[in-house]
């Protein structure tokens, strides 16, 4: 349990740190796979780390029901859905968001284990921080209003209670590390909500392990990557007590990989889930891993990954967003001429 707090052990850990040998032979690096996409409950990924600490501040504030935001697919929100369903506890998905059209990915999987999703359209003119207060604070009047004592989890459990999943996280690869008689490693995660990231950096960064971390964005959320990072590095300093801070120049994260939007459709992501399917058996997600792993090899090539280099994939989760209608009917049309009916 990183930084002395408590949480529910629910996931069979360590997760798996696997070679891939074929997709090391074509970049000529040697290329690891971290694979928290396997975690367990509700088809897993990286989110369920912070909730095992989230889960266990909302038991002991006495909540009946678990609340977070996210996008109409959101994976936290599923995976929020699988804890409160393993632990009795109702759960509500909001999203200031379109309905897709169809109920399916994340969406299916959320209505499957029991959660509830509220779905509002964006309003123009009005900031979009303010639209989502105003729909959490009208849902959370509704389940209160119903006997519920409401716990929030902010989006993508990326707050200061999330944060000693991934640092735990951090710990645990350093492990496996020395283990398997690895050098230096560069550690490469995708950066959306920033919470993996973080707990990542402040394992990485308080521990002094031997991990170079490399975060890719995979949406224009932010101006300045490292600004926002050290912003939210100081508020988890403070909430934990810690006395060293980085510097921004610490902070390592990369804007150039989101394609200009977030879960967009990208030929070029697509390509990448279908090379590392195609190479080592792995699918990936087009809104998180897809990008990060495009990321990955684009650095590669352009040699900012040098040749010979031990690098870690961090892999998040997320493959359910591979059925979403917005992925799924492109890589219908790319794929449809390996389709033989006889």
């Amino acid at each position: 349990m990183a930084l002395n707090q408590g949480k529910i052990s629910f996931l069979e850990l360590p997760t798996p740190l696997q070679f891939l040998p074929s997709i090391s032979k074509d970049l000529g690096i040697q290329l690891y796979i971290k694979r928290d996409d396997l975690t367990s409950y509700g088809m897993g990924g990286n989110k369920l780390r912070k909730l095992e600490y989230y889960l266990h501040d909302a038991k002991a504030k006495g909540a009946t029901l678990l609340m977070t935001v996210g996008g109409a697919q959101t994976n936290h929100g599923r995976l929020t859905a699988s804890v409160a369903a393993k632990y009795g506890m109702k759960c509500a998905i909001l999203a200031l968001d379109d309905y897709p059209g169809e109920l399916s990915s994340n969406l299916l999987l959320d209505r499957i284990m029991g959660a509830e999703v509220f779905l509002k359209k964006q309003e123009k003119g009005c900031p979009y921080e303010a639209q989502l207060q105003n729909l959490i604070d009208q849902v959370r009047r509704r389940y209160e209003a119903a006997g519920e004592k409401v716990y929030f989890i902010p989006m993508g459990g990326s707050g200061e209670v999330g944060v000693p999943g991934y640092y735990d996280c951090a710990v645990e690869l350093a492990q496996q590390q020395s283990a398997m008689g690895l050098p230096a490693c560069k550690l490469l995660v995708a950066v959306g909500s920033m919470g993996t990231y973080m707990g990542l950096f402040t394992g990485i960064f308080n521990e002094k392990l031997n991990l170079d971390l490399q975060g890719i964005a995979i949406a224009p959320f932010y101006k300045d990557p490292a600004d926002h990072a050290l912003e939210y590095y100081k508020n988890v300093a403070a909430y934990y007590g810690l006395s060293e801070l980085p510097t921004r120049q610490d902070f390592a994260i990369r804007n150039d990989y989101t394609f200009g939007g977030y879960n967009n459709a990208v030929k070029e992501v697509r390509e990448a889930i279908y090379y590392l399917a195609r190479r080592e058996g792995i699918l990936l997600d087009p809104c998180y891993t897809g990008k990060a792993f495009y990321g990955l090899m684009d650095l590669v090539e352009k040699g900012s990954i040098a040749q010979g280099e031990t690098v870690i994939f961090l892999h998040t989760g997320g493959q359910p967003g591979l059925n979403g209608p917005n992925h799924r009917l492109a890589m219908e049309t790319e794929l449809m001429d390996g389709i033989h009916v006889m």
